[in-house]
């Protein structure tokens, strides 16, 4: 079978269910079920901290016990059977339960399916991770214009159903079939590769692992407070999405050339553009607060984010032991894309209090150390990563 083909299915099918999570699930809540912003908030922000714990250490417990597409599918099956829950939910007490519930299974499909693309990649099936990865935000993006519409007309109330017929259609892909190697259950051998600490004596990983924390950390402040921004810097109301999605288009385009173009680059070297583009674009938003510079700036999100994200993933597709793989991005899943970015929403939610402008160069406490890390890094000398090709 096109396991090329496969995997680009995977990432746009569930990043489709992504795109209409993380922008409207806290708002459904509040406008759906009759719950208050900081009711809301409490409760995405326990998931997100569910989140992690299920990342760093339930999803890399269960890929030693089971099949990449049996663990595939179970998460997709507990994540719908989450999300029906919340149908006759309805008190504060009860969206809690449920949302941590559905913290447990639906944010590993992210590490999960990184997992098994970095699987497939060393086992010489996948040859182009960001071309498939690409379609992932392409599915993003598309979700998002077209529950725009669909909020419009029906209202707010459309957004469960959107994400049920999305998981769905993820499961259904789960079950048809897939590159034979993903049912090969672990041998004992390979699943007896010690704790998380084994990790840490692969060289170089607690380096590469600490900047990609601190470069994603470094958007929290967008994530969280980056629609309300626009809106103070006078945005249109109507082109707040089309600006948010600019970011989303620059992945998009990233992923689909780095094969291409940045195969020949070094991880070092990767992480540290990644860290001058992150750095560049919040001295920006901080330096020139009009619309329309905070749209160039939204470019720099195929540097601070895509970047980032690819070199990691062309780091552990060339360094990290396949059984291991799934603890590597359990640990960068929580801590780069969970607590991390908690912490620093914290912060950076102080700093918008005294000044909004403040939220977005506070970042570069995050930005700028990651950078140094990776100058340090590329000086250690991984001339071999010049050679290699995600």
């Amino acid at each position: 079978m096109n396991t090329q083909r496969w995997m680009s299915k995977q990432f746009f099918s569930f990043f489709m269910t992504w795109g209409i999570f993380l922008p409207y699930w806290t708002g459904w809540m509040i406008h759906t079920k009759g719950i208050t912003v900081s009711e809301a908030s409490l409760i995405m922000s326990l998931g997100l901290v569910a989140r992690g714990i299920a990342t760093l250490v339930v999803f890399p417990y269960l890929s030693g016990k089971f099949s990449s597409k049996t663990l595939l599918n179970g998460m997709a099956i507990g994540t719908l059977i989450s999300l029906l829950c919340y149908i006759p939910a309805g008190s504060f007490a009860s969206l809690l339960v449920v949302t941590l519930l559905l913290h447990f299974f639906y944010p590993s499909l992210m590490p999960a399916l990184d997992s098994i693309a970095g699987f497939l990649a060393q086992n010489k099936q996948l040859k182009h991770y960001g071309k498939s990865r690409s379609w992932g935000s392409i599915g993003f993006v598309v979700a998002g214009m077209i529950l725009t519409v669909f909020t419009g007309a029906l209202g707010d109330k459309v957004i469960l159903w959107a994400l049920l017929l999305g998981t769905v259609i993820f499961a259904g892909l789960g079950i048809m079939r897939a590159p034979a190697v993903l049912s090969e259950k672990p041998a004992a051998a390979q699943t007896n590769t010690g704790g998380m600490l084994q990790l840490f004596r692969i060289k170089h990983f607690a380096l590469v692992l600490a900047i990609v924390v601190l470069l994603q950390a470094a958007h929290a402040s967008y994530y969280s407070y980056g629609y309300i921004f626009l809106q103070d810097i006078h945005a249109p109301k109507y082109l707040i999405g089309v600006i948010i999605n600019i970011a989303v288009i620059a992945e998009i385009i990233f992923f689909s050339i780095a094969d291409r173009n940045f195969h020949k680059f070094s991880v070092g070297s990767l992480l540290a553009l990644a860290a001058l583009g992150s750095s560049i674009r919040w001295i920006l938003v901080f330096a020139f607060p009009n619309v329309i510079v905070f749209c160039i700036a939204q470019t720099l999100h195929a540097c601070s984010f895509a970047m980032g994200h690819y070199a990691f993933m062309k780091y552990l597709i060339k360094h990290i032991p396949q059984a291991q793989i799934p603890k590597a991005q359990g640990m960068y899943s929580a801590l780069a894309l969970s607590w991390s970015t908690a912490i620093f929403t914290i912060f950076g939610g102080y700093l918008y209090e005294i000044e909004p402008r403040y939220a977005f160069i506070g970042m570069i406490v995050c930005s700028v150390p990651s950078m140094l890390l990776a100058l340090v890094y590329r000086r250690l000398g991984h001339k071999k990563d010049v050679s290699v090709s995600v």
